[in-house]
């Protein structure tokens, strides 16, 4: 198939970019004819005070090629010209981020379906007509935007095909009027590759604890959702714990995050390390640690158990999402309720209990980082006939 995957990539950050690039070799690994259609702008600096492209422009994972970027948030007529040039293709697949870029894309859409054009206004006819579909990452966001629902069901609704990582986020989908639902857990991307040795290798290789104090990462940009406040709340109460947060920090979510790390409870066992961490830096930070915590208030899809377990880490996280199904409570990790302090600090304590962290270790699964990919291409290639 003729692919274009119009999406973010490097030297975007975050997970969306890193994972859209990956989307697109693992497509063209599998012998489709790929192009990754991407931004120049992605959106207005209120929605992302901070610095959008990782530092340096240092690729968190190898670049995907070829890639065009003719999309700008705030040039309209960029999206239809990027949509016209799309319509010899047999798939187009838009990757939805935030809803502030749905008129962006429906118009991508439209252009695609139309056919090219010459001049202005002036349509060249065609009876070629490319199936039009999106990955969605967040039927409704993390946070709420004003008219974001609205959106959402616009974009969903002109689908012929909408691929998501849940089946809650299926259940979603269908409620704000996708007609053809397509679901496939998120596949792995690693940023910094595999650790080496990788999986249940690297923990049996690590030296008993003994004494020393439980070493807890929280890891990402920190955001109001993802709980980061309830992990240091919870600490407070369990001196043998120390507690890295490693990411950006803005506004009301960092700050609240600084306030707690003052407490004199805590003093002296929390780390704070402000700021994005490049991919290449994201191995030795997980290796310096013996958890991996993700004490989210709610969730959609993410790799980061993955990410943890392939690293030889056991994970702390909460029912939310997919992290009960990527967590073995008890077995790789622990499990407790979203929003429940009390229960992260009995967490927290039974980590650090004598002996409890290794059995974790020895209950690690073995890392497969292809097989996903091979299910979730056969996926999107399936949103080229569904409609």
């Amino acid at each position: 198939m003729r692919i274009a995957l119009v999406g973010p990539t490097h030297p975007f950050k975050g997970g969306v970019a890193a994972h859209t690039t990956e989307t697109a070799r693992h497509l063209a690994d599998a012998g489709h004819d790929v192009v990754l259609v991407s931004w120049s702008r992605m959106y207005p600096q209120a929605l992302y005070p901070g610095d959008p492209v990782v530092p340096g422009e240092q690729p968190d994972l190898p670049p995907f090629s070829p890639v065009e970027r003719p999309l700008r948030w705030d040039r309209p007529w960029s999206w239809w010209s990027t949509g016209t040039s799309l319509h010899t293709f047999d798939l187009v697949v838009l990757v939805v981020v935030v809803p502030v870029q749905v008129p962006a894309l429906l118009t991508v859409a439209a252009g695609a379906r139309r056919g090219r054009t010459t001049g202005v206004a002036h349509i060249v006819p065609t009876n070629h007509r490319p199936a039009v579909a999106a990955i969605v990452h967040n039927v409704v966001p993390h946070e709420t935007h004003p008219g974001g629902e609205w959106l959402m069901n616009r974009l969903l609704r002109s689908m012929d095909g909408v691929l998501v990582h849940s089946p809650e986020q299926a259940s979603l989908a269908r409620a704000h009027g996708a007609r053809s639902v397509l679901t496939e857990p998120l596949p792995p991307h690693l940023p910094g590759g595999l650790p080496h040795p990788a999986g249940r290798a690297a923990a049996a290789a690590r030296p008993p604890r003994a004494d020393a104090p439980l070493r807890v990462l929280a890891l990402g940009m920190v955001r109001e959702y993802k709980g980061f406040d309830l992990l240091l709340e919870a600490a407070d109460g369990v001196p043998d714990v120390l507690v890295t947060v490693a990411g950006e920090q803005w506004g009301a979510a960092g700050e609240r995050l600084r306030e707690l790390a003052a407490d004199p409870r805590l003093d002296g066992r929390v780390s704070l390390r402000a700021g994005y961490v490049p991919g290449v830096e994201v191995p030795e930070l997980l290796a310096a640690h013996d958890v991996l915590a993700l004490p989210y208030r709610h969730a959609t899809a993410s790799q980061n158990a993955f990410l943890g377990h392939a690293h030889g880490l056991p994970v702390l996280a909460t029912t939310v999402g997919t992290f009960a199904d990527d967590v073995r409570d008890g077995v790789d990790g622990l499990l407790v309720p979203p929003g429940d302090v009390p229960a992260l600090r009995a967490a927290l304590t039974e980590l650090a209990a004598p002996g409890r962290l290794d059995a974790l270790r020895a209950g690690l699964p073995e890392v497969d980082v292809e097989k996903p990919w091979e299910r979730y291409v056969q996926a999107v290639t399936e949103l080229g006939v569904a409609r």
